[in-house]
């Protein structure tokens, strides 16, 4: 996995704007180390760090160094590895940790890995003693630009994806850069997408640098993937600000997820990677949105061509429809029982629709592999 390492030495900022609520994202490099960027956000100098069995053995003693150093009191829980332990099952084993070291209501809980890690711990924070402190602290390109932004947590269900959970803010995002050194070449790919759907729903000048710029991206030059993040955080911070709870605007930030989500629990959770779904469930929605008459053929293959360009996978797999159908139904966006998607009109220029069911019906059975 090539790399730059020629780093830049100034960490970026921008702060997620929710009134006395409000927190700072810090992305850069070497903030793993910074404890003068954690302490003004622990209630009490005591932490509780929840990471998971490949992420731990490289930063898990770092971080703890860091803050021990700090006079912090640090008790730390590993948890298996993976999308299928984003459950209930796994979340008792936070509780059970936190409930034998006698943790308090200001004890900090640590989000230390991925988007499975932050969506777990921050849901743990959300319900034990009806809610304690939490910290994100990402490690995969995925987590950096999406999931430790925004306060949303919770766990996967049998039949449904994220439908246990809970809105939950945290005090803190500290996206190091340097933790994308030993990230997988697939997982890269995977946060690429969430990358490119920044572009996609809002920012058509984003989605032109991402074009210009993906072959850097993609060897990991670090002032590219800085900038990357910073963008898809300033872009995601703002329609959060405006819309914490996806009463509307928010839901924009759900391209390719309707989607993507029957895709990850029709091949069984884990065996696409989120991101690897997201970007085929964002394909199917612009071929819907070209149906529609929405939106051109010509920017259809623009993205696909990006998405190809970041080694992810642009066609969706021969789920029968009916079966797309049924897990899409338990879409946290459906109303009334009927299907929402979120679909384009240009690139930059995304909304929240329902569909005709003939040309969803085409998307689901002429769009696949």
């Amino acid at each position: 996995m090539p790399q730059n390492t020629d780093q830049p030495d100034i960490m970026q900022t921008l702060t997620v704007n929710l009134g006395d609520r409000s927190y700072p994202i810090h992305i850069g490099p070497g903030l793993l180390d910074r404890a003068d960027l954690i302490l003004p956000h622990l209630a009490q100098k005591r932490v509780f760090i929840v990471t998971n069995t490949t992420v731990g053995p490289l930063y898990l003693d770092r971080l703890s160094r860091t803050l021990a150093d700090a006079g912090v009191r640090i008790t730390s829980v590993v948890l298996p590895d993976g999308e299928a332990y984003k459950n209930l099952e796994t979340l008792n084993l936070i509780f059970d940790a936190l409930l034998t070291d006698r943790a308090e209501r200001k004890t900090t809980l640590v989000a230390l890995g991925g988007g499975v890690i932050g969506d777990i711990t921050g849901f743990a924070a959300a319900s034990y003693q009806r809610g304690v402190p939490f910290i994100q602290v990402p490690t995969t390109l995925l987590s950096q630009v999406d999931s430790s932004v925004g306060g949303k947590t919770g766990v996967n269900h049998p039949l449904g994806k994220n439908m246990i959970g809970a809105f939950w803010q945290p005090q803190l995002v500290l996206a190091d850069t340097d933790s994308l050194n030993t990230l997988p070449d697939r997982e890269l790919s995977a946060g690429m997408a969430e990358i490119i759907k920044y572009g996609l729903i809002t920012d058509a000048g984003f989605f032109g640098w991402l074009e210009a710029n993906i072959a850097r991206l993609m060897t990991r030059d670090t002032a590219a993937l800085t900038e990357a993040i910073y963008r898809s955080c300033d872009n995601k911070a703002r329609v959060v600000a405006a819309d914490e709870r996806e009463a509307g605007l928010r839901a924009l930030l759900n391209l390719g997820h309707t989607f993507g989500h029957a895709i990850e629990a029709g091949m069984g959770y884990g065996n696409w990677l989120h991101g690897e779904a997201v970007a085929a469930g964002t394909m199917l929605a612009c071929d819907l949105s070209c149906r529609m008459g929405l939106f051109t053929r010509a920017d259809c293959d623009r993205a696909a061509a990006l998405f190809k360009a970041a080694n992810l996978p642009t066609v969706a797999p021969a789920l029968d429809a009916a079966e797309y159908l049924r897990h899409m139904g338990e879409d946290k966006k459906v109303e009334g029982g009927k299907l929402r998607f979120v679909l384009l009109r240009a690139i930059g220029e995304a909304f929240v629709s329902e569909s005709p069911a003939d040309l969803l019906q085409q998307t689901l059975t002429e769009a696949v592999a």
